[in-house]
């Protein structure tokens, strides 16, 4: 059972089509239950791929009553953007809490930190559900959802804080073209997955702005020192950022045509307010509200983030640009660490 009908949500029903007999996606919104139901795409985030016969889209939870008549489910995959993890779960507390206590795993595709509790993915979800926290695992890795629909070899990270519950949903997610490779280290991992997204943001911006590969590796590099000082403050371990959900996350979604957060960076390059870019979004740019949450982290725990700081203030103090290029090039001589 996979909630939400968007890309990822939907690229990672596809991955499971491959090893359950059914595949139920509970969507929120009406044009894409359609698409999927009578067209058999995601005509609204993912046009062009045919999905999978035994993917079954659901709208409201009485059509899922009524096909699984008394049949339990098998895993629970949350695909929902990290705002809307917390009413939704509170929302539906009761039947979800219902599956858990049938022992099937909880797997979490969010990536991000909300601005306003500081916040990270399994904060939210340890705080709804104490009791399941060694059923819940957390997914996040190198994955552009277009590509894993054309089944691109792809290689993600979970984290759980049970081996057991990471080599069961191993076992129900590895495809042919699909790997998942287990990490003890959850909030690492969740961390990577989050700030990655506003470094890309922060890419996109410099080759708006006609910098090249050059000035790309630079800010990738000083961008994981920066991500780094934030794992410290959590605890996590500095080797997960080197790993797929740091490192590999990030290159991808730096060099990646495919990548909403960089695309978002090249149109501030040209000169658009964030607010404006926004409001023709109907996927979510997690790196906008990622970055604000840096700055409020950053701020509490005195992390030193040039990068991350010139990303914020571009976004939401509409500091030009090129001064973000000024300030870091100002920045007094230090030993690299």
């Amino acid at each position: 059972m996979v909630i939400g009908g968007g890309a990822f949500g939907t690229c990672m029903a596809q991955v499971y089509a491959r090893n359950f007999k059914t595949v139920f996606v509970k969507v929120r919104s009406q044009d894409v239950y359609q698409g999927m139901k009578e067209q058999r795409q995601n005509l609204v985030y993912l046009p062009n791929f045919s999905l999978a016969e035994n993917l079954v889209p659901i709208l409201e939870w009485s059509e899922l009553d009524t096909s699984l008549q008394n049949r339990s489910l098998d895993l629970l995959v949350s695909g929902l953007p990290t705002a809307a993890t917390r009413p939704f779960l509170q929302s539906n507390f009761d039947r979800l809490s219902g599956w858990l206590k049938q022992g099937m795993p909880f797997v979490s595709l969010s990536k991000g930190i909300d601005p306003e509790t500081l916040e990270l993915p399994d904060d939210v979800i340890f705080q709804i559900f104490p009791t399941f926290r060694d059923q819940v695992v957390f997914l996040s890795g190198p994955s552009f959802a277009k590509e894993v629909m054309e089944q691109q070899i792809t290689a993600v990270s979970i984290a759980s804080r049970s081996r057991e519950t990471m080599l069961r949903v191993a076992e129900m997610t590895d495809t042919d073209y699909f790997r998942c490779l287990p990490n003890y280290d959850v909030k690492g991992v969740l961390l990577g997955g989050a700030l990655k997204n506003s470094l890309a943001i922060g890419v996109g911006v410099l080759e708006g702005l006609g910098f090249n590969d050059n000035t790309r590796a630079a800010f990738i590099t000083r961008g994981i020192n920066e991500m780094l000082r934030f794992g410290k403050v959590f605890n996590a371990r500095p080797e997960t950022f080197y790993g797929l959900s740091g490192m590999g996350d990030l290159i991808l979604t730096t060099t990646g045509g495919l990548s909403r957060n960089k695309q978002f960076g090249l149109e501030l390059a040209s000169g658009r307010k964030a607010d404006d870019i926004l409001k023709e979004q109907r996927t979510v740019v997690e790196g906008y509200r990622t970055a604000k949450a840096a700055k409020l982290l950053a701020s509490r725990y005195h992390i030193r983030t040039t990068l991350f700081d010139g990303i914020y203030d571009i976004m939401y103090h509409d500091l030009e640009p090129r001064v973000l290029i000024a300030q870091i090039m100002s920045l007094p001589t230090r030993f690299e660490s």
